[in-house]
């Protein structure tokens, strides 16, 4: 039987669907490396009809790299490193801004492993925008200057403690949150580690401010650079099934969960991969 997986672009920067794979079941070596290239190469790939239960979908995860346990949200039941995104109502999303996941730690995440429980009858997509694609498509004396740069990214932007306040155990974890989480620096423009590629590496979600600009050129070059990453022509849009999986390239994505579906309920489990330290090389 043929091992080779079906891998079909959905645009010319980012997206690809992968058929013949049932992720349930573990990997050869051989499926996974396709795998892994399809993410590398497309950025964020997604795969129908799948049934993965949390113990699965970790096991998955861990061929990838370490995992890394949110210090807020709740996770699967026995599974910490399985985080559950469960929104309805009474707990309306937070996510429904571009970011990139988890950027306010030393080491952001590789990846991420998306994977679709409950659904709304319609809505709820998710977009993710390259940051390749976003950078490439920048003139010559900008990249020149971004080059250089560092912005600040903060737990507290996405993760504000108004939102915390339910109980004093909440309230608490999130206090500890904030103080193994202070706020830090990762290069405006990060070099991929494998492939070599230049990305913007700024996302609303998290990032702040520019260091060593004043707070109005950090405002207005932040703006530029937040509106230019999230262009149409820089994204793909995933309309989910109950089953389906997304996995992608979280060192070079922003995505976008999309809350139109309120007030029906919507939830998801998430694997998320440790990276290491962003850096920027010089091409």
């Amino acid at each position: 039987m043929s091992e080779r997986l079906n891998i079909v672009p959905l645009g010319p920067y980012i997206g690809a669907q992968v058929s013949g794979l049932e992720l349930s079941r573990p990997l050869s070596d051989n499926q996974f490396e396709q795998l892994y290239h399809a993410v590398l190469r497309h950025q964020v790939v997604f795969l129908r009809q799948q049934t993965l239960t949390p113990q699965q979908q970790r096991g998955l995860a861990l061929r990838f790299g370490d995992l890394h346990i949110h210090p807020v949200y709740p996770h699967a039941e026995g599974v910490e490193e399985i985080i559950v995104l469960d929104t309805h109502n009474d707990n309306p999303p937070d996510n429904d801004n571009w970011h990139t996941d988890v950027t306010f730690i030393e080491t952001p995440p590789a990846g991420a492993i998306l994977a679709a429980k409950q659904l709304p009858e319609t809505g709820g997509d998710t977009l993710w925008s390259s940051g390749i694609a976003a950078y490439e498509a920048l003139s010559a004396p900008l990249k020149t200057l971004l080059g250089g740069l560092y912005a600040e990214h903060d737990f507290r932007k996405s993760f504000p403690e108004h939102k915390y306040r339910a109980s004093k155990e909440e309230h608490q974890r999130w206090l500890d949150a904030v103080a193994k989480n202070p706020p830090l620096l990762h290069p405006v423009v990060r070099t991929h580690p494998v492939t070599g590629k230049q990305a913007l590496f700024v996302n609303e979600g998290f990032t702040t401010r520019i260091d060593g600009l004043s707070a109005k050129e950090s405002e207005a070059l932040l703006g530029l650079l937040f509106a230019h990453a999230t262009k149409p022509e820089f994204q793909v849009r995933w309309r989910w099934e109950e089953g389906d999986v997304a996995i992608w390239d979280n060192r070079v994505t922003q995505h976008y969960a999309n809350a139109d579906y309120l007030p029906q309920r919507r939830i998801m489990h998430r694997a998320t991969i440790l990276g290491d330290k962003p850096f920027y090389r010089p091409a």
